[in-house]
């Protein structure tokens, strides 16, 4: 079995889960909730609107995918599947990857049925996003999901069952988006000044979701709210390569974390 027979194996998987279409149910509600946010004011560029909806997003969507990506992963140890695949030519990192984009593929699917539906429901009631707005808010919305997925096949492949991946899962999701300001501050207090941006740029590289809030609000005009500490990072993104550093430091984030993942599966097989 290779990478895209598991994939295959996982969209199915997938999209048998009533936990996807909870979360389905769930995310095309809270665009829905967005769709009125935005209609209520003007949105164009940077906004409080704009902020708020980025913020709103950046709640749903890492927890979603923490806890799909995870308990996917720890259910093949739990209902045995993963005794039956280690009899094939299998091999952690094609099992990994497979899970990895099988899971995209429902997540993504999730965020633009979310996207369509609230989308579709506005233009019948007169009060639907603009077209570019829709796309730069899915274009957010798919790169927190594969960001955040491979931390969740880390958590799974760590966690023995769905409470311990639950466990994790939920406390990084904190780590990551409610506590990380506290903690950041917290931080820099200890540095000297002269240590303080270069401790913000190092630092920032490792939330995927501060860096890709910092990167859309820069692109939406907004840049100037994060002071002057973030002045290296608004010319990196405001520049002609501003996209390239973007992408290439998502690459970075995925295939690290998905080299994690895999050695914690293959480093749990072995002693299991």
């Amino acid at each position: 079995m290779h990478v895209d027979k598991i994939a295959k194996r996982e969209v199915k998987i997938g999209f048998r889960n009533p936990w996807a279409y909870s979360f389905m149910a769930l995310f095309s509600l809270f665009t829905l909730a967005l769709l009125i946010i935005q209609s209520q004011s003007y949105m164009e560029g940077y906004t409080y609107t704009t902020g708020s909806m980025l913020n709103l997003i950046l709640y749903l969507l890492p927890l979603m995918t923490m806890l799909l990506g995870s308990f996917s992963v720890t259910a093949e140890k739990e209902e045995g599947s993963w005794q039956l695949l280690s009899t094939y030519s299998l091999t952690s990192g094609a099992f990994m990857w497979g899970k990895y984009i099988g899971l995209a593929v429902v997540l993504v699917s999730i965020v633009c049925f979310g996207y369509g539906f609230s989308g579709l429901i506005g233009v019948l009631i007169g009060k639907s996003f603009t077209v570019s707005a829709l796309l730069f808010f899915l274009f957010f919305s798919v790169c927190i999901v594969l960001l955040f997925l491979g931390i969740a096949l880390i958590v799974g492949a760590l966690s023995g069952n769905r409470w311990q991946a639950l466990t994790v899962g939920v406390s990084i999701w904190f780590f990551f988006i409610l506590a990380w300001p506290s903690l950041l501050i917290s931080v820099l207090s200890f540095l000297p000044y002269t240590w303080i941006k270069p401790a913000i740029q190092i630092l920032t590289c490792l939330n995927p979701a501060e860096f890709v809030r910092l990167f859309s609000v820069v692109k939406l005009g907004g840049g100037s709210i994060f002071g002057p500490e973030y002045y290296q990072w608004i010319n990196w993104i405001d520049s002609p390569m501003g996209i390239i550093w973007f992408i290439n430091l998502c690459t970075i984030w995925i295939v690290g974390s998905m080299a994690l993942a895999i050695f914690s599966w293959e480093r749990r097989r072995y002693r299991d």
